[in-house]
């Protein structure tokens, strides 16, 4: 791991970090192995706000052979970065493509501590899981948006923040913010 010299700002934003991330869902399904996992794209899109919100961002690129380097940044110059190397199964294009997809989805949930669903001490990885849980379809309700604005006005109109969580997933930061309007 390499790091700047302090990480002071770093470290107190990534507590904020915490506070406004929700959970992350497992919402795609691995049919040889009859499980689901976080794809990147709903890790991503889970992330991506609370990260601007906090003054972080991530960047990631492959590098030598089988490595990939991850580096946290905080708006004030501030990085915390690491690199692993994975070989790929397969190794032709979709194999190394692959790999630097779990890669890059381990990597930014390594460091940015996030919580994937539900931690079963490893017994899903050992019995197995009869019912995989289906794919959770829902969008993210984000600030500033026409469907954040439709949404006040129907909490306003009397409507109930359990009917929106039906139709939208909602961070801890958004929850909190519908929840203060209906007070």
């Amino acid at each position: 791991m390499k790091k700047s010299e302090s990480i002071e700002q770093i470290a107190k934003a990534l507590i904020t970090f915490h506070v406004k991330v929700d959970k992350i869902k497992k919402d795609a399904k691995n049919p040889f192995f009859k499980s689901t996992y976080a794809s990147l794209t709903n890790i991503l899109d889970a992330i991506n706000e609370p990260l601007i919100e906090c003054g972080l961002s991530i960047s990631q690129f492959p590098t030598g052979t089988d490595g990939l380097t991850t580096i946290l940044m905080h708006e004030s110059g501030e990085y915390i970065a690491g690199e692993y190397s994975m070989r790929p199964a397969k190794d032709d294009p979709q194999g190394r493509g692959s790999a630097i997809t779990y890669q890059r989805r381990y990597a930014i949930a390594s460091v940015l501590s996030l919580n994937i669903d539900e931690d079963d001490d490893g017994n899903a990885a050992t019995h197995g899981k009869s019912t995989p849980e289906a794919a959770d379809e829902r969008q993210w309700l984000n600030k500033d948006t026409e469907a954040f604005l439709k949404v006040i006005a129907y909490l306003n109109g009397g409507g109930q923040i359990s009917e929106v969580e039906k139709k939208y997933k909602l961070s801890k930061e958004i929850k909190q913010t519908l929840t203060n309007l209906k007070k």
